[in-house]
């Protein structure tokens, strides 16, 4: 007898007896388990119901207290929420004894949405006779809350005594499987014993050999041969198999060595080839490509922007480590206004008051720009209209002075301090204030260290009041012998 004969014959009808078995103890639970399902999704539904009205009045009185747009939203949301449970309350099929007081508990629901949207209605108004009218349907929605309350625990006593007879046939069900489960697992056990002895003679013993030789093939071991003797079923067909394997293995052996030396150079080629290709010119000219592509298809401003964009980039990827004159710093920072004049058109106002005198300083590269960053994210983004944005270089007692001052949110002495101290501030900030303090740590640190100085960078800032950035820019010819 072959091995498929030997497993198509015995495992089926093991599985089969494990079947049948599983399959009549899921029949004879399945009707109980379902009604106990049943009564459980509608006592869940009766307590998210209340909840659901707690919530409800919650929100109405967060609403009469406060009446903007976020607070009538919530307020909203819970009504619909309410206005759907009362639909699935309605399509339930109860017992006779709890149908009508199913009935009243839905009528109550009803009852208060009415009385919220009574108290709504009157809080739209601004007159005090409306408000106190509010308040009164407010109280009235708060009793007809507590009403529902003490009918959802009705609810929940009538369906345990209606569901009662469904509790003792669990019961019994339970008592069954106690000795019924056990018998099975003693015979499924026993049965299985016998296959698996009866299979480990004419399987697994020559299966363990195989494996042995495998293992041994797998660590180099080409000349070891534990297989099983040459027999009439699929295992004999399958050694005199790996017998060949490890023939042609032998063979393939010296050869492929030469093969994989060979593969190995070509992927070094390979690879070189790919990052020569990883060129930043080759994104300048696809970007001038593109921008002389927008001039000829009349589109000035894209093609303006794509200019401007070019030339963020090509300075980002300059050599960053050598100090760079303001002047530098500004065509920069103008590139950079370019392109966020274009995002943010009439809402942001741009002021500059240079002084051409003072651009020939020395300073470390990408120092203006992402404090100017910093004042358009961090100040004045989330601003609809009126953001202005002003950049001051000009001359000061001992050297230069880069002020860069916004209109907007601004940020807490406790904030001010952590950025000049560099390290994080007391009270955790959101993401975004996380990244603005990076960026201007970065740049107050860089400062100091190019200056041998903690002098250098002042912050001005109130909350609502906007923020104001200083650099006090020595001009010695220390700095200038840096730059050389």
């Amino acid at each position: 007898m072959t091995l498929r004969k030997k497993l198509l014959l015995f495992i089926p009808l093991l599985v089969l007896l494990t079947n049948g078995v599983t399959f009549f103890l899921f029949e004879s639970t399945k009707t109980v388990q379902h009604s106990y399902n049943t009564m459980m999704d509608r006592m869940l539904l009766y307590t998210q119901s209340t909840q659901t009205a707690d919530d409800n009045v919650r929100a109405l009185y967060t609403y009469l207290l406060n009446p903007e747009e976020s607070s009538q939203l919530a307020l909203q949301q819970q009504q619909a929420v309410l206005a759907q449970i009362q639909s699935r309350l309605a399509s339930q099929q109860t017992e006779t004894a709890i149908t009508g007081v199913l009935q009243g508990y839905i009528h109550m629901l009803e009852t208060l949405e009415e009385q919220e949207q009574a108290a709504q209605q009157k809080a739209d108004t601004s007159k005090s006779e409306a408000l106190a009218e509010s308040l009164t349907h407010y109280e009235e929605a708060e009793q007809t809350s507590s009403f529902i309350r003490e009918e959802e625990r009705r609810l929940i006593d009538l369906e345990l005594s209606a569901y009662e007879p469904v509790y003792r046939s669990i019961q019994l069900e339970i008592v069954r499987m106690d000795w019924l489960g056990p018998t099975v697992f003693i015979i499924n056990t026993l049965l299985s014993i016998v296959l698996a002895l009866w299979i480990s003679r004419s399987i697994t013993e020559p299966v363990d050999r195989l494996v042995l030789t495998a293992q041994h093939l797998s660590k180099g071991h080409l000349d070891a041969d534990y297989l099983p003797e040459q027999t009439g079923d699929e295992l004999g067909i399958l050694s005199e198999a790996f017998r060949h394997m490890i023939n042609d293995l032998k063979v393939a052996v010296s050869r492929d060595k030469d093969r994989l030396e060979s593969e190995r150079l070509v992927k070094e080629l390979e690879l070189q080839a790919l990052q020569s290709q990883i060129n930043p010119h080759f994104l300048f000219n696809t970007l001038n490509v593109l921008s002389k592509l927008a001039l000829l298809e009349g589109a000035d401003q894209t093609s303006d922007l794509i200019v401007s964009m070019s030339k963020l980039i090509r300075y980002n990827l300059s050599q960053l480590d050598r100090p760079v004159t303001l002047g530098d710093e500004l065509r920069h920072v103008q590139e950079y206004f370019t392109i966020q004049q274009a995002r943010f058109r009439n809402r942001v106002e741009i002021q500059q008051q240079i002084d051409k005198s003072v651009l020939g300083l020395l300073i470390p590269a990408l120092t203006i720009q992402p404090l100017i960053e910093n004042a358009f994210v961090h100040g004045v983004e989330r601003m609809e209209s009126g953001g202005v944005i002003k950049l001051v270089m000009e001359q000061a007692d001992d050297g230069v002075r880069v002020r860069i001052t916004d209109n907007g949110m601004g940020m807490s002495a406790a904030e001010r301090d952590a950025l000049l101290a560099l390290h994080e501030p007391p009270v955790p900030a959101p993401a975004k204030k996380n990244s603005m303090g990076f960026g201007t740590r970065n740049v107050i640190k860089r400062l100091r260290l190019f200056y041998c100085s903690q002098d250098i960078v002042y912050i001005e800032s109130e909350p609502g009041r906007g923020t104001s950035v200083i650099l006090l820019l020595p001009a010695t010819d220390n700095l200038e012998q840096k730059g050389e």
